[in-house]
């Protein structure tokens, strides 16, 4: 999309507005004249997501949906951390069309040059049929393998080319995660009803720190591209036609792709069922990878670092601490028995 030509909106009522709305998406519609636009839906946590509509004359030009949802960081303590919503909207404006990745269809994106908010339009994917999903939906085993489809294709967009993965705000960023949170929140979900099903023999937060200090300390090289970097099924939605889309891109940043195979797989299914299939459903990605012209690693490597991915996974959830209590407790013991049975620590140390 095209660089910056509007101001990035301050405030959800700055964005409801025709004029404020006839300026931004003028850049991909020329022509268009939004006359009316009614609220909808306001979800805000740290992120604000509002559903609205408008009215065009004449007619909306071709493309543009008349059902749309705006997503930044308006409350008064969003605005605090508007620069965690940069990734995603760079990612929308810039790369998500040439990705072929399946995710919301943007019609505007940019950010703030000076606070770093960004601020994204999309099609509203519940109007028009689709549903988001949380991390507690239940996902099969042929759903997962559609998704890892879609990440062999986000994956695939730089894999061999390095070029476009230049641009600051795709720095690797699985290190940072430890500046973020660490022993007190990981001990506090361990020690606590959100780590009952973590395997004893895991449940060691100076261990996962290691390995994630590990993951973290590795050099770009092959392998390295293009990821979401936060997996799991609460980041998905289901189109009208079922099927899986990607969305929540906080975390895309340049890293190895085994974060995200190993941390979706991990999470999407329970631990019986992601044994019984996971060497399976690892081989239709490497498979997919193939398919779209890319040189995939053989299995037995690829194995080794699906095992490594799924520590990052693990570490994510152990640090987290503002969600449900029922959806921690079921990925730390999801994420934490996948790392147990398939010593994770072991295949970083």
């Amino acid at each position: 999309m095209s660089a910056q030509t509007v101001e990035v909106p301050d405030t959800l009522d700055e964005v409801l507005t025709p004029t404020w709305l006839n300026a931004a998406l003028s850049l991909r519609f020329p022509g268009v004249n939004v006359t009316e636009v009614t609220p909808g839906p306001v979800v805000e946590r740290l992120s604000t997501n509002a559903r609205f509509t408008i009215d065009c004359t004449p007619p909306a030009p071709p493309g543009l949906p008349l059902a749309l949802c705006v997503k930044g960081y308006f409350s008064e303590q969003g605005r605090s951390i508007g620069a965690v919503g940069e990734p995603e909207a760079f990612f929308y404006r810039d790369v998500a069309d040439d990705t072929g990745v399946h995710t919301l269809r943007s019609v505007w994106a940019d950010v703030n040059p000076e606070t770093h908010h960004g601020v994204a339009i999309t099609a509203d994917v519940v109007a028009a049929g689709g549903r988001f999903l949380d991390a507690l939906s239940p996902y099969s085993v042929d759903q997962v393998a559609s998704t890892l489809g879609q990440f062999a294709r986000l994956h695939a967009y730089a894999w061999e080319h390095p070029e476009r993965l230049s641009s600051d705000w795709l720095v690797p960023r699985v290190g940072r995660t430890l500046e973020v949170r660490g022993p007190t929140e990981i001990n506090r979900n361990f020690d606590g009803p959100n780590g009952v099903g973590v395997p004893h023999e895991v449940r060691d937060a100076q261990r996962l720190i290691d390995a994630m200090r590990a993951l973290g300390a590795r050099e770009p090289g092959p392998g390295w591209t293009l990821i979401h970097g936060d997996a799991h099924v609460g980041n998905l939605f289901l189109d009208a036609e079922g099927r899986p889309g990607l969305l929540d891109w906080q975390l895309v940043q340049h890293g190895h792709w085994s974060i995200d195979v190993g941390y979706h797989i991990a999470s999407a299914l329970e631990p019986a069922e992601r044994a019984s299939v996971e060497r399976e459903l690892l081989a239709h990605y490497l498979d997919e990878l193939r398919g779209l012209g890319v040189n995939a690693p053989g299995f037995d490597d690829a194995w080794i670092e699906y095992r490594r991915g799924i520590a990052y996974g693990f570490f994510l959830w152990a640090i987290t601490m503002y969600v449900q209590p029922d959806i921690i407790a079921a990925l730390l013991r999801r994420l934490g028995t996948a790392a147990f049975e398939l010593e994770s620590f072991a295949a970083l140390s």
